[in-house]
């Protein structure tokens, strides 16, 4: 009893001398008396920090257990049976989205199939998707290769780019940062080159498809946004809508490595066999092993709560959730996304009704390039036939036969009397020019169909060879283009507001970006979504006026454009400074003549020009001052200094000055005008009495 009284005895004097820094540290044995600022600034500079590596292994880690004990299970993966029967999404649900999958998978077979057939196409493999792939002849020209390449290349040209526009004038500099950072994030996502495989993809298939997704697993766990293309193959929505997101519920699957599955789900040891559904596969060249792999479906689905439209995502392989945000309280009434809208952007190319996919230029021309191949076929055998002769011989003929089949003999034994029908040649029939011609007719139709005329691709037809008029046949020749772009950057607003959609939902840290400033040079900048989360707007006449949530209109512009184009433009701004539309002195007029015309950022040139002019008014302004107060000095001291400026202003010689005498000192004048030397006290005492008695105080 001694020895357990001595134990607390000596406990409760330790935490008497345990103190707590402001630091959050425990100092242990402290004296009696506070420790000083400058003793705990040491401490806090001397004791180890954790660096931004450990900080976001910690973020992560916590954000891993946080999912988790969401989902009914502790930090360790374990599952807690009795939050299991109460988990809202279960193996019941499971089962019944997978017979949704399928269901929505049979209303998209044939565009399975379609697309398939289109990538062996493009491929120039289509002959083994023809009826009569039996020849050994089977010429596979790139026509329609060739069409489609010029639409993508006519796409890279007029790589879109976001400016960010406000709707309220107290959003314009969220909106100006906004218009600097989506760059960035753009160019971290290589986004250059998924929108170039979404248009080859597009100009396939008939649909192009970008997913715009939060990845948590970025920046060491800090998160930030990922946009990638989505395979239609491995896509399925609702049959019969043009809207993916009328859709009751979207699916994308992803086939999956089951040792990459156990290692970040151990749950599933055990679980993972064969695939629940079959995935359409395309005709690899290459022997691509498919098998020990499973698919993990990406449930996305909508709920209306409190006349809210809610967006509820769910993972999961065979019936096994992975993760459910109707299971988890920090999603369950909030949703996986806060816009509560699907995170995949279709851009269709040509549309059709009733699908949300449309039809490319394969589907477009692969009738004309296949009868363009079959009569190349035709030509290519007669021209064979021709060039190798064939010979008919005697069945009791004695020449040899592989003699005379053999050139390198100089020899050919015969039995017998050889005669004049023992061997005869094959006659050859030339082939008519009107096959040749019809074959022509194909490839002109070809390039007509899918708009890939000569003078789109720099060639010229009918004698037409001046620059001017080239330019006129390309300009007219790319209406197609224009339009399929136009079509793209529809799609591509629609990402840039997923994508602040995403920066306002998960960008609470601030977060640091090199932008190009002005002339080129790069600034780094720290932004963070305080700007545009939603603002009380306080209260007016005793009601509460509620939140405002700032909203952007989205401009999409040709970031790269051709080289006639760049070189057109360049023209333009030759032309506008040959014609004096920069001179300040006649701003007036350009702007009036700028306000008739119509071309790209016309608003910053005529913005540009009115601020010139306005500098130059009020520097007329600023003259016209200086030479008021210059002929005031002149007055008074007989000099020219307004003749002078005169000259500076108009651009003259330059005038000499005029010594106009040395002004009065003032140190030597008085407040009255008298001189301090020589004067009396008492004529000095008279002024300040007259200078007092006329004073109001």
């Amino acid at each position: 009893m001694d020895k357990k009284k001595q134990d607390t005895e000596a406990l409760s004097k330790n935490e008497k001398t345990t103190k707590v820094d402001n630091s959050g540290e425990t100092v242990k044995n402290a004296p009696q008396g506070d420790r000083s600022n400058e003793e705990q600034m040491m401490r806090r500079q001397s004791a180890p920090r954790p660096t931004i590596e450990d900080e976001a292994r910690k973020l992560y880690q916590m954000q891993q257990a946080k999912a988790m004990m969401g989902q009914g299970r502790d930090a360790l993966g374990a599952m807690d049976g009795f939050k299991a029967l109460a988990q809202v999404i279960g193996r019941e649900q499971v089962q019944k989205a997978n017979l949704t999958l399928n269901r929505y998978k049979e209303g998209k077979a044939n565009l399975e199939l379609k697309i398939v057939e289109n990538e062996q196409w493009y491929k120039k493999r289509h002959w083994e998707q023809m009826r009569d792939a039996k020849h050994d002849v089977q010429p596979a020209s790139a026509w329609l290769f060739n069409s489609i390449a010029n639409k993508h290349a006519d796409a890279m040209d007029n790589f879109p780019s976001p400016n960010i526009l406000p709707r309220e004038e107290g959003d314009k500099g969220e909106a100006e940062m906004l218009t600097s950072i989506i760059p960035v994030i753009l160019d971290q996502n290589d986004f250059e080159e998924t929108y170039s495989d979404v248009q080859n993809y597009k100009l396939k298939t008939g649909a192009g498809v970008y997913g715009v997704f939060w990845d948590k697993s970025k920046l060491n766990g800090l998160g930030d946004i990922s946009i990638q293309k989505i395979d239609l193959i491995n896509l399925f929505w609702e049959s019969g809508i043009m809207d993916i997101q009328k859709s009751r519920n979207v699916f994308h699957v992803e086939l999956m490595d089951n040792d990459v599955l156990l290692g970040a789900y151990p749950q599933l040891q055990g679980k993972l066999g064969q695939a629940t559904m079959d995935v359409t596969k395309y005709i690899y060249d290459d022997k691509v092993d498919t098998t020990n792999k499973s698919i993990v479906v990406d449930w996305y689905y909508k709920k209306n709560l409190n006349g809210k439209t809610v967006l509820h995502y769910c993972k999961y392989v065979n019936d096994e959730v992975l993760f459910a945000t109707e299971n988890d309280p920090n999603f369950a009434e909030r949703g996986w996304y806060d816009h509560g809208l699907y995170p995949f952007v279709v851009d269709p190319l040509f549309r059709i009704e009733g699908t949300i996919a449309g039809f490319g230029y394969i589907d477009v021309g692969k009738d004309a390039q296949a009868y363009i191949d079959r009569g190349n076929q035709a030509i290519m055998m007669n021209m064979l036939s021709n060039a190798k002769p064939r010979h008919f011989i005697r069945d009791d003929g004695e020449v040899n036969e592989e003699e005379y089949a053999d050139l390198t003999k100089d020899f050919i034994h015969v039995k017998g009397t050889l005669g004049q029908d023992s061997i005869l040649p094959v006659q050859g029939k030339p082939l008519n020019n009107v096959y040749v011609q019809v074959v022509k007719d194909k490839i002109d139709e070809l390039k007509e169909t899918t708009g890939n005329r000569d003078v789109s691709t720099g060639g010229t037809t009918g004698g037409v060879t001046a620059a001017s008029g080239l330019a006129a046949l390309q300009e007219a020749g790319s209406k197609l283009s224009r339009d399929n772009n136009k079509g793209s950057y529809r799609a591509f607003r629609k990402i840039i507001n997923l994508v602040i959609e995403l920066i306002r939902q998960f960008y609470d840290m601030p977060r640091c970006f090199r932008i190009m400033g002005e002339n080129g040079a790069a600034r780094f900048v720290q932004y963070s979504n305080a700007g545009i989360q939603p603002q009380f707007q306080g209260n007016d006449l005793g009601m509460d006026m509620g939140f405002r949530l700032p909203l952007f209109d989205i401009e999409v512009t040709a970031q790269k454009q051709s080289p006639y184009s760049k070189m057109s433009q360049n023209e333009l701004a030759l032309q506008f400074f040959g014609a004096g539309f920069f001179n300040p002195q006649i701003a007036d007029q350009a702007l009036a003549c700028l306000d008739m015309m119509d071309f790209d950022r016309k608003h910053f040139i005529m913005q540009k020009i009115a601020q010139n002019g306005g500098m130059y008014q009020m520097m007329m302004q600023m003259q016209q001052q200086m030479m008021m107060l210059a002929q005031m000095v002149d007055q008074a001291r007989g000099s020219n200094i307004a003749e002078q400026l005169m000259a500076q202003f108009g651009g003259g010689a330059p005038v000499a000055p005029i010594d106009g005498g040395a002004p009065a000192k003032v140190d030597e004048t008085e407040a009255l005008g008298g001189d301090d030397k020589g004067e009396s006290s008492h004529t000095k005492k008279a002024r300040q009495r007259v200078a007092e008695s006329t004073s109001p105080t």
